[in-house]
């Protein structure tokens, strides 16, 4: 089994759908990749299109358990006086990456368009994301006694 990290590079969304009456969504995104989370700042007042241009970093393995490759997006509203609003979400299937990333030292995805879908399905725009996988190297030192 190989380990290694993966990079997420969020860099922004567009055409979010407008979830409040009044005024304009605050929206943010909690990265989730098997149990490891992490969450973006908030793009106050940016709207349905916000710029995080953030990068948040997994710790990963290759070969694991089939169904774990999945990157999500969850993309949220920020709410002051109630609770956040679900906007929708991109699932990323990263297994092909993990695979070329461990066997080659590292592997790329430049930072392409996926599409953020509701819980009904329906489409809520798109989220710009880029994402690099660099196997970890273990260096062993062995020391020697040398005789003089």
């Amino acid at each position: 089994m190989a380990f290694g990290f993966m990079e997420v590079h969020l860099v922004s969304a567009k055409g979010l759908q407008d979830t409040d009456v009044l005024g304009n969504i605050d929206p943010y995104v909690v990265a989730q990749y098997k149990s490891q989370e992490h969450e973006s700042s908030v793009a106050r007042g940016k709207g349905g299109n916000p710029t995080w241009n953030e990068k948040f970093t997994f710790k990963v393995e290759y070969p694991g358990n089939r169904d774990q490759y999945k990157l999500i997006l969850k993309i949220m509203d920020k709410d002051t006086f109630t609770s956040d609003d679900f906007l929708g979400q991109a699932t990323i299937y990263v297994e092909e990456l993990l695979a070329l990333g461990m066997e080659n030292g590292t592997a790329q995805i430049h930072p392409r368009k996926y599409r953020v879908i509701a819980a009904d399905q329906s489409y809520r725009g798109e989220i710009q994301v880029g994402i690099t996988v660099t196997r970890r190297v273990i260096f062993t030192i062995f020391l020697q006694s040398w005789s003089l």
